[in-house]
């Protein structure tokens, strides 16, 4: 037993060689709640397993030197659930925070969050202020986390801003560019997104930074949240590695 154990410890991790560029990959984390369901269990202790995953794949990306990151933690359609699973989405939400803060220090974690988080609850709003200010000055890695966020939102709050710049008289019609629109997104100053993988088997992007999925891969893996780990995460990687991105174009054909 003792020496299985050991062959097993020993065994070499999975790996590959990435030969696409990859800087920004974004996750929506599906399949909590059917996990939970398919073992009998409410709703809710799927989210508290899928936070256990985050740190396995952040550092499964951080292996292929991916330095941008995107999570689809809660969505402004997501105010529809039950508030029970609401209030406990929050809590892992904070305990995550709470719990990791030394790891993504250690990392140099630059944190941001997309979405307008001053609607969530006292708590969690001073848990994200606070995490945000604290990794302020990192610049290594970039984690953004998705909190009341939705694509179209976010499109209709950049386009207000920069009207009212124009009304302001600070912007002319020649300044409604797309490199100055970008600015006004809650992504702004990040790097659009390479790939974009949905776990659970659904096949929809849910309304989730829409603009900057623009021209992204898509990889849809069957495997619910709870059960996506370093092999999965790989196995996304090595099917966007093999992708022919032409952007619009007529690459290598």
């Amino acid at each position: 037993m003792r020496e299985l154990r050991y062959n097993t410890l020993m065994r070499k991790k999975e790996t590959f060689t990435l030969h696409k560029p990859l800087t920004h990959v974004a996750f929506i984390m599906d399949g909590n709640g059917r996990w939970a369901n398919a073992r009998g269990l409410p709703r809710h202790l799927g989210h508290k397993e899928a936070c256990k995953r985050l740190r396995e794949v952040v550092d499964t990306c951080r292996e292929f030197d991916i330095k941008v990151l995107s999570f689809y933690a809660f969505s402004t359609e997501n105010w529809n659930r039950p508030q029970d699973e609401i209030d406990h989405l929050m809590d892992y939400l904070e305990d995550f925070f709470h719990s990791e803060m030394d790891y993504l220090m250690s990392i140099g974690t630059h944190v941001i969050i997309s979405g307008d988080y001053s609607k969530l609850r006292p708590s969690t709003k001073q848990v994200c202020d606070e995490v945000i200010a604290d990794t302020a000055k990192n610049d290594t890695f970039v984690l953004n986390i998705c909190l009341n966020y939705g694509g179209r939102d976010d499109i209709v709050r950049a386009a207000k801003a920069m009207a009212e710049e124009y009304k302001e008289g600070k912007i002319g019609l020649d300044d409604f560019t797309e490199a100055n629109f970008s600015k006004h997104l809650y992504t702004m100053g990040l790097p659009d997104i390479d790939l974009m993988i949905r776990t659970s088997g659904e096949q929809r992007l849910s309304n989730y930074l829409l603009y900057q999925n623009a021209y992204a891969e898509f990889v849809f893996t069957p495997v619910k949240w709870p059960d996506f780990r370093r092999k999965q995460v790989i196995d996304c990687l090595k099917e966007y590695d093999g992708r022919n991105r032409r952007y619009g174009g007529l690459k290598n054909e």
